[in-house]
């Protein structure tokens, strides 16, 4: 199975472990990449002194490649930045931010660079910033979103219709049928989060995990758009939200209901009642928590299988 992202990566499947504050951590960013794909450290939950320490244990379970996923908006980030070369990693994913601002600096390191968008408009944006590729992530995703709410089924062959650099599809993605239909509509590989949730190997509470396997279609929203869309499941956090919005909310009435630590609470703590449980709809099609080479070794045999069923047709 090799492309474009397989080999810019260098990796033996073109499926990317996607990097989510306060679950991807160096156990599964590890796991991931010892399966075949590339792991991503999430360091929008991590202080600077721990992803060094995230970094440096990553390096010792896997000779493999992995990588970090920088959230730009983010405080401390020249030193998350300083960190990430001080330490020899060779890949980061940059997102929420203008990828101008960091794409040559760390190229001329020798870092590749892939800039996650929700849309066309900062798709072509990340091209001529000169980014090596791109993640284009439907609003089906989970955690901070699009506000254009744009489908991963309508992004991508939009995005692929003007985007020469390789093309990674988000958003709704935890089998090996969806990686397919992604790649027949033009993308060169698929980035997975939620089911990389429900991992053995995620930082996420046991019990945020169980939530995610529960969920049913429907059960989670995406809410707080006039602050930065996400999307989360629905519990109390989410119902005292709703009681809100009913009193038409300013933002700043918003911003203290969200307060500080709220996702920490959630998904690490496992506080399933006022924590945010950030998921995305896909976890409707999750049933279990299973290691990471087991849940990627199903994803390339459904991707394998459906390929022999589509020639049928």
């Amino acid at each position: 199975m090799t492309n474009r992202i397989t080999k810019l990566f260098h990796i033996k499947y073109p499926i990317i472990q996607a990097g989510m504050i306060w679950n991807s951590g160096w156990k599964l960013a590890s796991a991931a990449s010892n399966s075949g794909i590339l792991g991503l450290i999430g360091a929008g939950s991590m202080y600077p002194d721990v992803l060094r320490e995230h970094i440096q244990k990553c390096k010792a379970a896997t000779d493999k490649p992995f990588g970090v996923n920088v959230p730009m908006l983010y405080p401390n980030i020249q030193e998350i930045m300083d960190i990430i070369v001080e330490e020899g990693v060779k890949i980061v994913f940059t997102s929420a931010g203008n990828p101008k601002t960091w794409t040559k600096w760390l190229q001329d390191k020798g870092i590749t660079v892939v800039h996650v968008v929700s849309s066309v408009k900062f798709a072509l944006k990340s091209q001529e910033a000169g980014v090596d590729a791109i993640v284009a992530e439907g609003f089906e995703a989970g955690g901070h979103n699009g506000r254009d709410e744009t489908t991963t089924l309508t992004l991508i062959p939009m995005v692929k219709e003007q985007l020469q650099i390789p093309l990674i599809a988000a958003g709704g993605i935890a089998t090996g049928q969806a990686m397919l239909a992604c790649m027949v509509l033009g993308a060169d590989g698929v980035q997975v989060g939620s089911r990389f949730v429900a991992s053995e190997e995620s930082s996420a509470h046991q019990a945020f995990k169980q939530v995610v396997v529960d969920a049913k279609e429907g059960d989670t929203k995406l809410t707080l758009k006039e602050l930065a869309p996400v999307r989360l499941i629905k519990n109390k956090f989410y119902k005292d939200i709703q009681d809100l919005y009913k009193q038409s909310p300013t933002p700043e009435q918003l911003i203290e209901l969200l307060g500080r630590a709220r996702a920490k609470r959630g998904m690490f703590e496992g506080d399933l009642e006022d924590g945010e449980l950030e998921i995305g709809q896909i976890a409707g099609l999750i049933h279990d928590v299973k290691p990471v080479a087991e849940i990627v070794e199903d994803m390339v045999a459904e991707f394998e299988d459906a390929k022999k069923s589509v020639t049928l047709f």
